[in-house]
């Protein structure tokens, strides 16, 4: 049996046919790869063409298009003039005025009023010299400017820069960049040189005395000098009375002494604190009181961390339109450290849809368990109402505290139906006070 191998031939049309294809795949993707270029170089000169650039650009069109259309002379002339003002001032852009530039934060937080500043550090590695440009440097709501001197092979250009901490909040410092542009503010080109940089501004906190009240009974907490029959802190043996449980009773002891024995232990307490700030507007009689209020809510929630209690920061929520009062009307800030709960409080501002401070009680009564003690921190506008009825609102059992603020005004401290309420005027008498109730608990 004989194997041929038989060749099949690929007809004229067919071999038409692919090279067609090819061309035509080809054409598209150069058409594609040309229409890539056009696109990003019109980017490019949309990025550094000012619209006082763009008026001379179409300025020069019309005069040489009617010049030459109509044949006027002055036309031509000024159409010409207007372009080579416009080439003359490209020739500004080229150059980049420095190696690096590096924006430097020596403190990431401060306290709010404390001294800050920002450090911008150019260098020049290369082997040419760079000549000097302009340099703009964001800062807040205002933009620095500086002229960056040339700077020579090796050369360095160091400089720091103020940044305001006149009030709370989290401050965008960068991008740093070069602005290069004609005298006359046709062309601009900015490099960006470094990414923004965040200072928090912390709201200004005094140190305070332990929190040593609401505490409540907790196998896991701090002995106390109070005597219990049951516990796991061992304090001393006493003689058995009538009613004592006898699994206490210590049979050593008793053996030696011939009179039963049983343990006395000290009672372990822990506290679990709560904080709630009041974001309503309507509670501030101004914004004195309002920051004066974080302050105090602050210092509170500083002392319960460094103290590792179970604390819980809450705020006025934002109520959505269409829903329950009750829902979403507190929010829960972080408490893993001091700066991560300060850090929060840069951000946190009154509200016109915030909960009122009943509806925020409620909510946080409804959410967090195990609560023993809590502070209500609201201003004087609205006097002692709200306090009553979001005292109401709490879970019996619980010691509530609360603290109005009005700068500058004269301390006090009443009971009123069972409820403290501190009035501050300044943040020392906050501390005062919890000191000498401390002493007096």
């Amino acid at each position: 049996m004989t194997l041929t191998r038989t060749r099949t031939s690929i007809p004229e049309d067919a071999k038409r046919e692919g090279l067609l294809a090819v061309v035509i795949g080809r054409a598209v993707a150069w058409a594609a790869a040309g229409w890539a270029v056009v696109l990003e170089w019109a980017r490019a000169v949309r990025g550094v063409v000012t619209p006082l650039g763009w008026a001379f650009v179409a300025a020069a069109v019309v005069s040489l298009t009617a010049g030459y259309g109509w044949g006027w002379l002055e036309l031509i002339a000024l159409g010409w003039g207007l372009a080579v003002l416009v080439a003359a001032a490209s020739v500004w852009l080229i150059g980049r005025g420095a190696g690096t530039i590096r924006l430097v934060l020596p403190a990431a937080r401060v306290v709010v009023g404390e001294p800050a500043e920002a450090r911008l550090i150019a260098a020049n590695p290369g082997r040419r010299r760079f000549a000097g440009v302009q340099l703009e440097l964001p800062v807040g709501m205002r933009v620095v400017e500086r002229v960056l001197p040339g700077l020579p092979r090796g050369g360095a250009f160091d400089e720091q820069f103020p940044i305001p901490t006149e009030r709370r909040g989290i401050v965008p410092v960068g991008p740093a960049r070069t602005v290069r542009a004609d005298p006359i503010g046709l062309m601009r080109r900015e490099i960006v040189w470094s990414e923004t940089a965040e200072l928090h501004v912390h709201p200004r906190t005094v140190p305070i005395t332990a929190l040593s009240t609401g505490f409540i009974r907790d196998l896991e907490g701090s002995p106390t000098r109070d005597l219990t029959a049951s516990d796991i802190a061992f304090h001393a043996l006493r003689e058995y009375v009538p009613g004592d449980d006898r699994r206490f009773i210590h049979w050593k002891s008793s053996a030696k002494t011939g009179t039963f024995m049983v343990r006395q232990f000290e009672e372990t307490r822990r506290s679990r604190l709560m904080i709630i700030l009041d974001l309503e507007p309507g509670a501030y009689a101004d914004a004195a009181e309002f920051e004066l209020a974080v302050s105090a809510a602050a210092s509170v929630g500083a002392r319960a961390i460094r103290d590792a209690r179970t604390v819980s920061f809450v705020v006025s929520g934002r109520l959505r339109p269409g829903a329950p009062t009750h829902g979403g009307a507190m929010r829960e800030l972080p408490t893993v450290s001091r700066d991560r709960l300060l850090d929060a409080l840069c951000l946190v501002e009154i509200d016109d849809r915030s909960a009122m401070l009943p509806d925020v009680a409620r909510a946080a009564a409804e959410s967090l368990a195990g609560v023993s003690l809590a502070f209500l921190v609201t201003g004087t506008a609205r006097g002692v109402t709200p306090l009553r009825a979001a005292v109401t609102r709490l879970p019996m059992g619980i010691e509530a505290i609360a603290v109005q603020c009005a700068p500058e005004g004269e301390p006090s401290a009443r009971t009123i139906a069972g409820l403290t309420v501190f009035g501050i005027g300044y943040l020392e008498d906050l501390r005062a006070m919890l000191a000498r109730s401390a002493s007096v608990a």
